[in-house]
C-alpha cells in the first residue's frame, strides 16, 4: 500500500551522537516529524522509522501486533549504536512506550530518553471489554488529531483497529512491570490537557523508573500531539538541553577508549 503523505519515515545521517525518534499507535511520523528534522539540522544523527501497519490504512494495522511495532525500533536501535558513541531516545504517546521498553532492555546503550505524553494505561472500559469486543467489532473510533493549536492536523487512522489494540494492551502492561529496569536519565514532558492519553499515566511512568536523572515538564497549552501544538518549541528546546547536557564535549576524558568499548559490550549484551 502507498504510505500517506507526510508518512515516510525519515534518516539523516550526522555526528557521533544518535537520536531514535518515534510515533505512536495509529498515528505515523509526520507527527513527530518537527522533532526529527530540528535534531537533524543540529548535525545529530536521527532515525525517524515508520511502525508496521501505520502510515497506510487502518486494515494494514489490524494484522500487526506489539512485538512487530517493537522490533522495528529495536532494529533502529542497533544500528544507530553501530554508528554513533551514544544514543538517545525519544517518543510520543506509544512511541514513549516502545523506548521506555528499549531503555529497560538495552541498559547503558541508552544515553537518555524523552517521552512526550506516553501511554501507559488504555482509558476507561475499553482494556476489559477487548478480549471479546475485537471478535464482534473492528474498529473503533480514532485518536488522532487531539491539537489545540488551530489549522494543524494529525496524519493517521479514523478508525482503531481493535486486534492491534488489544496487542496494544499487551504491549503496555508488559512495559508497566519493566519500568524499574529504566535507569538512564528521564525527560518526561505531559499535556496539562489530553483527550487521549491521562496525565495520571506519566506520573506513575516517573513513579516507577528506577531513574535518579529525572525532570518533569508540564505542558500549558498543547494537547496530546504536543509534537506538532504550540508546545512544541518548548518541547525541542527541553530535547536540545537534555542532549547536550548528557553529551561529553569533544576530546573530554570522559570519551576514553575504554569507555567506548564498554559501550560496544553493553550493545552486545542487549537482547530482543
Amino acid at each position: 500500500m502507498p504510505v500517506l503523505p507526510g508518512a515516510e519515515p525519515f534518516r539523516q545521517p550526522g555526528g557521533g551522537t544518535g537520536v531514535l525518534v518515534c510515533h505512536g499507535f495509529t498515528g505515523s511520523p509526520q507527527s513527530v516529524r518537527p522533532w526529527a528534522e530540528h535534531l537533524a539540522a543540529r548535525g545529530l544523527t536521527v532515525s525517524m522509522p515508520l511502525l508496521p501497519g501505520h502510515g497506510t490504512r487502518w486494515q494494514d494495522l489490524q494484522v500487526t501486533r506489539w512485538p512487530d511495532w517493537y522490533a522495528t525500533v529495536e532494529r533502529e536501535l542497533r544500528e544507530l549504536s553501530d554508528q554513533c558513541e551514544r544514543v538517545f531516545l525519544c517518543g510520543l504517546s506509544m512511541g514513549g512506550t516502545l523506548v521506555l521498553r528499549l531503555a529497560a532492555r538495552h541498559g547503558d546503550a541508552v544515553a537518555g530518553v524523552v517521552a512526550v505524553n506516553p501511554l501507559n494505561k488504555l482509558p476507561g472500559l475499553l482494556p476489559k471489554a477487548l478480549p471479546a469486543a475485537r471478535f464482534l467489532v473492528r474498529t473503533s473510533p480514532g485518536v488522532v488529531g487531539d491539537i489545540a493549536k488551530e489549522g494543524v492536523t494529525e496524519t493517521g487512522y479514523d478508525r482503531v483497529p481493535l486486534h492491534a489494540a488489544h496487542s496494544l494492551r499487551q504491549l503496555l502492561a508488559r512495559v508497566d512491570d519493566e519500568l524499574p529496569q529504566v535507569t538512564q536519565p528521564l525527560l518526561v514532558l505531559h499535556s496539562r490537557v489530553d483527550h487521549v492519553v491521562r496525565p495520571v499515566d506519566s506520573a506513575r511512568i516517573l513513579g516507577r523508573v528506577s531513574s535518579r536523572d529525572v525532570t518533569e515538564t508540564v505542558l500549558e497549552d498543547s494537547y496530546h500531539v504536543a509534537t506538532l501544538d504550540h508546545g512544541a518549541e518548548r518541547i525541542f528546546a527541553e530535547t536540545d538541553d537534555f542532549i547536550d547536557r548528557l553529551t561529553p564535549p569533544a576530546g573530554s576524558t570522559d570519551d576514553t577508549d575504554d569507555d567506548t568499548e564498554q559501550r560496544k559490550g553493553a550493545r552486545a549484551r542487549g537482547g530482543a
